[in-house]
Order: structure tokens, then C-alpha cells, then sequence
């Protein structure tokens, strides 16, 4: 598979805070990643860092064979790059509907607001409701609807099952499954590793901000003890 997202050697600061020292990681076209590591370790950042959403960064970073480190955070979407948050960002003064449709196409190959809905079947019985009164579940729902309107080819999802009910997390889970085989790519930090075990066809292991460990979902099987020691469970 061709690789669509390239990071090498990169480094992120949050002020005089320095994050990320080194990352080294690709991501395939049409692959499930996951970034697994304890908290602080700088998972959050690193997704943040491809958007250019940090204070300062240095480094490479090549989507779809394009160096993007330069460029500003709007000049990267606008190629086809796709983040929700783990706080979701929706906005309580808007309704369902006005979220779903507050960002603007970026490129062609987006999903309709029909297919978020037959996705999403909830979001279309709350259209009219408040960003304020969904369920936790039901704003992760819209959070990720709302980038698939978008048109991105990478989705980066932050801990997109952190609080939610177990019948929510199969849910995502499965339609983490189905973006996946319409051709979506998705780089995912979760903290849930049960979840990850079942959409992921890579892990890399982060720890004080650098790559120490790749392992292929074939392999993760007989590398559960190493990951327990990585994880610290």
C-alpha cells in the first residue's frame, strides 16, 4: 500500500515545553493506526503536530508525498487532513444540523449528510437539538460526522471512545470498520486498548515523545506481555 502520511524526526514544543523528540511513523493509504503509550506520553501532540497545531514544530512531515511541515494548519486540511479532538468541540449554541454542516468542504469525496445519518442513525432523530443537551455518545457521533462531510482522505481521531458507554464504543468501533473499507485512512490515540485490538492494523508505542516500538496486529498476540510493560496495566 502506498503510504499517505510520512512523519520523520519530529519535534514540537508548546512554548518553551519540548513534546515530541524524534517521531518516526508512516501511515499506509486505507489503514487503521494506532498510537498507544501512557498518558503525557505525547500522542495528542503528535496529532496536533501533523495539523500544525502547536506552538513550534521541526521535522519532516510528507501527506500523500507532499511536505507539509511549513504550511499553516488551514493549508494542510485544505489537502485532505481531518482531526476531532477527544473534547469533540461541538458548539452548544448551535443545533445538530448547524454543527454537521459549520465545516467547509475541503475537497471532493466527502459523505453526504444522508450517509452520516445511515451511519449515525441517532444524529438524524436529534437534528434539531442543542449541542448541550446530546449524549456524550451522540456528540462523538457528530464529532465524527462532522469530518466526514469534509472530504479528508486522513482521519486522526483523539481517544474517540474515552466515557462512553460500552454499546457506544461497539458502535464507533464498527464504524470505524465500515470507513475503513470505503477507503478512509485513520490515525487513532486510544487508551482503550480492548477497542484498539479491534480496529487496528498497526500500533506504534509512544514513550516521552518518541517511536520505541511498531507492531503489527498479526504480532500483537504474542507481544501482549511487552505491551502490558509499555502500558503499565
Amino acid at each position: 500500500m502506498p503510504k499517505l502520511l510520512e512523519v520523520k524526526g519530529l519535534n514540537a514544543w508548546y512554548g518553551e515545553s519540548h513534546i515530541l523528540h524524534g517521531m518516526d511513523f508512516e501511515v499506509n493509504e486505507g489503514e487503521v493506526v494506532t498510537l498507544l503509550g501512557r498518558n503525557g506520553a505525547g500522542k495528542t501532540t503528535t496529532l496536533k503536530s501533523v495539523l500544525g497545531m502547536v506552538g513550534r514544530r521541526a521535522g519532516s512531515v510528507k501527506f500523500d508525498g507532499r511536505e507539509v511541515i511549513r504550511m499553516s494548519s488551514d493549508q494542510i486540511a485544505r489537502l485532505g487532513i481531518a482531526f476531532c479532538p477527544e473534547e469533540r468541540g461541538i458548539f452548544s449554541s448551535l443545533n445538530v444540523k448547524e454543527n454537521l454542516l459549520l465545516p467547509p468542504r475541503v475537497r471532493d469525496g466527502g459523505l453526504s449528510t444522508e450517509q452520516i445519518y445511515e451511519l449515525f442513525p441517532n444524529l438524524r432523530e436529534r437534528l434539531a437539538s442543542q449541542g448541550t443537551k446530546l449524549s456524550g455518545g451522540e456528540q462523538q457521533m457528530l464529532a465524527i460526522g462532522r469530518i466526514l462531510r469534509t472530504g479528508a482522505r486522513l482521519l486522526m481521531l483523539d481517544e474517540p471512545t474515552e466515557g462512553l458507554a460500552p454499546v457506544i464504543v461497539q458502535h464507533i468501533g464498527r464504524t470505524i470498520t465500515r470507513l475503513k473499507q470505503q477507503g478512509f485512512t485513520i490515525l487513532l490515540v486510544e487508551q482503550n486498548f480492548r477497542f484498539a485490538q479491534t480496529v487496528a492494523d498497526r500500533y506504534y508505542v509512544v514513550e516521552h515523545g518518541r517511536v520505541i516500538d511498531m507492531i503489527p496486529n498479526a504480532a500483537l498476540e504474542a507481544s501482549m506481555d511487552k505491551v502490558h510493560v509499555y502500558l503499565g496495566v
